[in-house]
């Protein structure tokens, strides 16, 4: 069993930058994939960002890409998400997501994530 909290939302204008932390509980973090999504108000979640367990790599929606940074911290069992230059568009509530055994063609889709974070809030204003 996993568990996600995800910190680092908040209201920030067009162009600034944010980044998101997902802290996890258990003891084998460093053996799971990690990834972000995103939903906004009416419309599906959103596939972010996705990072390997040991971090070598990382893959980006078509939406973020260039713009967004996933990492993580095995020692701390936390994964980021950096996003700079952020636009209105980017405006939604944040999960993090976990699961074990995820390959790299399937990690944008959530259904492969067993477990999920609560959210936080990322407003981006114009």
């Amino acid at each position: 069993q996993v568990q996600l909290v995800e910190t680092g939302g908040g209201l920030v204008q067009a162009g600034d930058s944010l980044r998101l932390s997902c802290a996890a509980s258990g003891r084998t973090f460093s053996t799971y994939v990690m990834a972000w999504f995103r939903q906004a108000p009416g419309k599906e979640r959103e596939f972010v960002a996705a990072i390997n367990w040991s971090g070598s790599n990382s893959y980006y929606g078509d939406s973020v890409k260039g713009r967004c940074t996933i990492s993580r911290d095995n020692a701390k069992n936390t994964v980021y998400l950096q996003m700079n230059s952020l636009k209105p568009e980017d405006t939604a509530v944040y999960y993090c997501a976990a699961n074990l055994g995820i390959t790299l063609g399937t990690m944008s889709r959530a259904e492969k994530y067993a477990y999920w974070g609560q959210g936080t809030q990322v407003t981006v204003s114009s």
